[in-house]
């Protein structure tokens, strides 16, 4: 899963990038309204952790101009502002959830997951193609009864593949998706990372396999 975190305090930014880190999230963060807007356009992320109270566009009006631009990312508002107003405001504009500050990490985490489960383009816990299951809880990789637990960006590469089997996935779709439209990755980490997926894959005897279209993309197929 990839979330962008919009919040305008340097240390709880990274506070909660690193909590949702070592959950194995991939996250980005964005410290003003306007950043929080872009990115959040650009359609690369499963959940926004939007700040209320940020400089050149305020939380409400980033998800107002979300949702006029049939933007349907799950939202979850944070901010110091906790009267019943304020929530209906949120809501209105289109949040899915509101947390007031100060919060416990743990519920924070939890209502995170939560919103990710309820989101219009739900993705159940445990994805197939062909005999081959991948665990969002666990972040396993499974055939039969062979497991191999997958790092933050393995899942993330893994997980599209298999919600798009047979279809090429441009090399290009996975640098956005993955390290994000603004990375000075250079792209040649995405051959890395399919390198290792198909190691895994072939340490367990898996009957699918990732096939490369030369300068175009990746699929997941079953082996022939």
């Amino acid at each position: 899963m990839r979330i962008l975190i919009a919040e305008d305090e340097i240390e709880l930014s990274n506070a909660l990038r690193m909590v949702f880190e070592k959950k194995n999230y991939i996250v980005d963060t964005v410290y003003d309204g306007e950043d929080a807007l872009n990115y959040a356009l650009s359609g690369n992320y499963d959940g926004l952790i939007l700040d209320i109270m940020m400089p050149k566009l305020d939380g409400i009006e980033v998800l107002k101009r979300l949702r006029n631009s049939s933007v349907s990312i799950p939202v979850m508002l944070l901010t110091a502002k906790s009267e019943l107003p304020d929530r209906v405001e949120g809501f209105d504009a289109g949040a899915d959830d509101y947390l007031p500050k100060p919060f416990a990490v743990s519920e924070l985490l939890a209502r995170v997951r939560a919103m990710l489960r309820r989101r219009g383009e739900y993705i159940p816990g445990v994805l197939e193609f062909d005999g081959l299951s991948l665990n969002d809880a666990t972040y396993e990789l499974c055939w039969k009864d062979e497991r191999i637990r997958l790092s933050g960006r393995e899942y993330q590469m893994m997980e599209m593949l298999i919600e798009n089997p047979r279809h090429i996935i441009p090399t290009s779709k996975f640098m956005e998706r993955i390290w994000g439209w603004d990375s000075d990755v250079d792209v040649s980490i995405v051959w890395v990372y399919i390198s290792n997926l198909r190691k895994k894959l072939n340490k367990m005897g898996a009957k699918v396999e990732i096939h490369a279209m030369r300068g175009v993309g990746y699929s997941l197929e079953t082996s022939l």
